[in-house]
């Protein structure tokens, strides 16, 4: 039994997250080389659909992103990451009732996907681009910091760590002064443990492995597992089939105390969620 230490209720925009259960976040990339669905969804319309179709399937947070963030990938310039969401965000939340969540690290598309409906701001960077912390900080929404040293394009190279678990915590308790600092509350704070990201396959399965040891900093964890390669790896299967293992994953995650599982096969993780709900839920 994991002790919750954090408010329940968290304000996203004009709805609010409701963290005493676990909630499916639908990925939403809007980028033509993300790994997993690269250009599938890179039109607004199709986007939209994509959308419509995972909250249909129980994902009360959709999460857009114009950046790929796969290792080696290419920097995109800030305009054309808000060329890419800023449509995404303004027709999802004209059309449907669900929480939006922007996976970004660049200021201006913080900014301006707040004016059009987004509820919380999803950094992989931890708000370390210059102006992140102010803009997120002006936009008045939840963030999700996750760990990650380096950038994407080089995140792998021999990552190192003496103590993961302690370096991890010790990163993410740093990011959450810096937010303090900059206006941004312990509570309007969630917390990504970064999978995948500067990190071998032995230190994903051991930070998995060791994942209650993250609810000592307090607040909510978002876990983002869905068909990476420390599934493929640990089944040897490619992208495609890596759904079974992703949803083990999932399963463990919600034993293991986290509120939003960042997933791009939806119907069949809210399908474990709630299983996991009914057996708690029994006498």
């Amino acid at each position: 039994m994991i002790l919750q230490q954090y408010p329940t209720r968290l304000p996203c925009g004009n709805r609010v997250l409701d963290l005493s259960h676990t909630h499916v976040m639908g990925i939403l990339n809007v980028t033509p080389d993300s790994f997993s669905d690269g250009g599938r969804f890179a039109q607004r319309d199709e986007a939209l659909r994509h959308a419509a179709r995972m909250v249909a399937a129980g994902a009360t947070l959709i999460d857009i992103g114009g950046e790929s963030t796969r290792p080696g990938a290419r920097v995109v310039s800030a305009l054309e990451e808000l060329e890419r969401v800023a449509p995404v965000v303004e027709a999802v939340a004209r059309e449907l009732d669900v929480i939006i969540s922007v996976d970004t690290s660049t200021p201006a598309v913080m900014r301006e996907s707040a004016r059009l409906g987004a509820g919380l701001i999803n950094d992989v960077r931890a708000l370390r681009r210059d102006g992140a912390l102010d803009a997120a900080a002006d936009t008045g929404l939840p963030v999700c910091l996750m760990h990650m040293l380096g950038e994407p394009g080089t995140m792998q190279d021999a990552p190192h760590y003496d103590d993961l678990v302690a370096e991890v915590c010790s990163f993410l308790e740093q990011r959450i002064q810096a937010c303090a600092s900059a206006g941004i509350p312990a509570e309007r704070i969630i917390l990504d443990p970064g999978f995948g990201f500067a990190k071998t396959h032995e230190h994903n399965l051991s930070l998995f492995k060791h994942l209650p040891a993250l609810h000592a900093l307090g607040l909510p964890l978002l876990v983002g597992v869905s068909r990476k390669s420390m599934v493929g790896l640990a089944l040897g299967k490619p992208v495609g089939e890596r759904l079974y293992g992703s949803l083990a994953l999932a399963a463990l995650a919600v034993s293991n105390g986290a509120r939003i599982l960042r997933v791009h096969d939806v119907a069949e993780t809210v399908d474990v969620v709630r299983m996991i709900a009914a057996v708690e839920a029994a006498e």
